[in-house]
């Protein structure tokens, strides 16, 4: 049996280091019956995004052909209200043993006011006896993330844990269709 002592961790720029940033949201499942890679494809695919999060919508790409998010796409969505700007700053498909890690730079544009800058990051890794583990975590910075990190409701962490649980569904689903 493999030992899943050691899970893996997001890799953040030093600038996004949870801690020190206005805002942080941590959502994850460990789901059995599915793997990293059908996972990944599922996540890559935008296309297929708000048959599982209902707060995601108008996902347009500036440099990439298709629905798929690849390294160095950019693209826009909404998303909580704001339109995001965004750039793929890593992309590893999950192979021999590493875990899928996909992150983007997004950013709203606006004054100190308004202005919303976040990392979000993805891993997906296969732990033992047939499970996945789904990890996203968004690190952000600006008024509007400091805004969302005071608010009781906490939008962040309940929207990403609706994302995490549809991603896992919809694969699942595919396995029972």
């Amino acid at each position: 049996m493999e030992d899943d002592i050691m899970l893996n961790e997001i890799n953040w720029p030093h600038d996004y280091l949870p801690g020190f940033t206005d805002n942080f949201a941590s959502n994850e499942v460990i789901v059995r019956g599915i793997n990293a890679a059908e996972t990944f494809a599922n996540l890559i695919d935008t296309s297929i995004w708000p048959t599982y999060y209902s707060n995601v919508a108008d996902v347009e790409f500036d440099n990439t052909e298709g629905t798929k998010l690849a390294p160095d796409t950019r693209f826009r969505f909404k998303t909580f209200g704001f339109p995001i700007e965004a750039e793929i700053t890593e992309f590893e498909t999950p192979h021999d043993g590493q875990p899928g890690r996909l992150a983007w730079h997004g950013w709203a544009e606006g004054n100190a006011e308004h202005r919303l800058d976040v990392i979000h990051a993805w891993l997906i890794e296969n732990l033992s006896e047939g499970r996945v583990r789904i990890l996203t975590q968004e690190s952000q910075k600006g008024k509007p993330a400091a805004e969302l990190h005071e608010d009781p409701k906490d939008p962040m962490n309940v929207g990403h844990q609706e994302w995490v649980r549809g991603l896992a569904t919809a694969v699942l689903a595919a396995h029972q269709g």
